[in-house]
């Protein structure tokens, strides 16, 4: 059963047949104080409420009324409706604790979705508790291509799971190189609109002049090079996911237009009067803090409520450090059979030399370690000196980190040999120059060369 809070009878009476077309019974109330006490007589599932209630528009009466509910009932979905030019009131009613806002005046497909994504998301519950276990997530959910079994990955994997079936705008945040493309894939794949299109978009590498062109395309003649009709990603991606990355580097110009196509599922192509609209679930993704970027005036409040109904924030490498082995040895074999080369196993004391490195860089940069040792090294293991030697230390030095590894991850002769290789490279082998460089004579390196079994033409 579905409360629709409002004062003007019309509303209430062609909100509950449109609602009980669709398999979804309600019951209105006029004023806040009815509708307190209808909560406190029988069990809903969700609220419809307006923000006002009399001649005020202040929307001081909604607010009041939210709060009356979250006490009441604190974990009964509240859908608030408001005017387009009041969405700051909106945005104050989803800090208040409300599931979603819809404005007047709605289509009715944009009010049905934002009934079934609220109701969907309270019937999957609030995920507390401990984690599946990996193996039971990947019986119930297609997660292939996301590594990891650490607990708070596994919690990443459930909340996925749970919101996929939804149609809410998802945000996800996290450092660069901890895989926010791959988990809006998953969303995807995981969703009722696997079938349908994936749209990809840079939103970093799109200009704001460009900006209504890419996302909502042109028809000939829109401006002067636009000599063919042109699809934009939103249409692209009707009936499917588009998936906005870099959501916050968008010109504050182009978050205005972004914000209207995102609330009324409308937009009009370029150079055309007619308003189309779109069926497409929303997923963005940024490295970025958007809350200290609505601080500064550079990001829209509204804009981020619209986007974020669901954030989940992803762990840096380092925060999951148990998940390293797996995804090393995955890359390795990944990268072995790209290249053609034989499989690659890691000794123990390169597997603990992974785990302690922080990768600022996260998966990404672990990646991309692993695929230059397959292609440099010779051989079918990997050791640490190899590791070390293919890790980049010049650029950890240059950022004034230390380029000694931890206590109890290398041996003398390991470091040796590691500094003996990464001279040769950087000198371009000249046996002279790498002899001096490390206070030795040309016989002694040559001795070194022998006892490492290391080669150099």
């Amino acid at each position: 059963m579905i409360l629709i809070v409002d004062d003007d009878p019309s509303v209430t009476a062609s909100l509950s047949l449109l609602l009980k077309r669709h398999g979804h019974p309600a019951r209105g109330a006029r004023t806040p104080e009815e509708a307190l006490e209808l909560l406190r007589e029988q069990d809903f599932e969700l609220v419809l409420q307006d923000m006002n209630f009399s001649r005020a528009t202040s929307g001081e009466e909604g607010l009041e009324l939210l709060a009356g509910i979250r006490r009441l009932r604190p974990r009964l979905p509240v859908i608030l409706i408001t005017a387009w030019g009041s969405i700051e009131l909106a945005v104050e009613g989803m800090k208040a604790g409300a599931a979603d806002f819809i404005t007047k005046p709605w289509s009715n497909a944009q009010l049905l979705q934002a009934v079934e994504t609220a109701l969907s998301l309270a019937r999957q519950g609030d995920g507390k508790g401990a984690p599946a276990s990996r193996e039971e997530l990947d019986r119930r959910f297609d997660f292939r291509g996301l590594i990891g079994a650490e607990p708070r990955f596994l919690k990443i994997l459930e909340l996925i799971g749970r919101v996929a079936p939804t149609d809410a705008s998802v945000l996800i945040t996290g450092e660069s190189g901890t895989g926010k493309e791959l988990v809006a894939e998953a969303i995807h794949r995981n969703s009722r609109r696997k079938e349908g299109p994936f749209v990809k978009v840079n939103l970093g590498g799109i200009s704001s002049t460009l900006f209504e062109s890419e996302m909502f395309g042109h028809v000939k003649g829109a401006f002067t090079d636009a000599r063919a009709d042109r699809k934009g990603r939103f249409e692209m991606a009707d009936r499917g996911t588009i998936f906005l990355d870099e959501i916050g580097e968008i010109d504050p110009s182009a978050q205005v237009k972004l914000l209207r196509v995102l609330q009324d599922r409308s937009y009009e192509v370029l150079g055309s009067s007619v308003t189309r609209t779109v069926d497409v679930r929303v997923v963005a993704a940024t490295n970025r803090d958007l809350a200290e970027l609505v601080e500064r005036g550079q990001f829209r409040e509204d804009l981020l409520y619209r986007l974020n109904l669901i954030a989940m924030r992803l762990p840096a490498l380092r925060e999951r450090r148990g998940d390293v082995p797996l995804l090393a040895r995955c890359f390795l074999d990944l990268s072995a059979r790209a290249y053609r080369r034989p499989p690659v196993a890691l000794t123990d004391r390169a597997v603990a030399w992974l785990q302690d490195q922080p990768w600022p860089g996260n998966i990404r940069q672990l990646k991309q370690t692993l695929e230059r040792a397959v292609l440099v090294i010779d051989g079918d293991r990997l050791d640490v000196g190899d590791l070390v030697a293919l890790s980049g230390l010049e650029e950890r030095e240059a950022r004034g980190g230390t380029a000694l590894p931890s206590p109890g991850t290398m041996t003398l002769d390991e470091m040796e040999k590691a500094m003996i290789v990464k001279c040769m490279r950087h000198y371009e082998g000249n046996v002279t120059r790498v002899a001096e460089a490390l206070g030795l004579s040309r016989a002694a390196l040559y001795r070194r060369f022998e006892k490492y079994g290391l080669e150099f033409s």
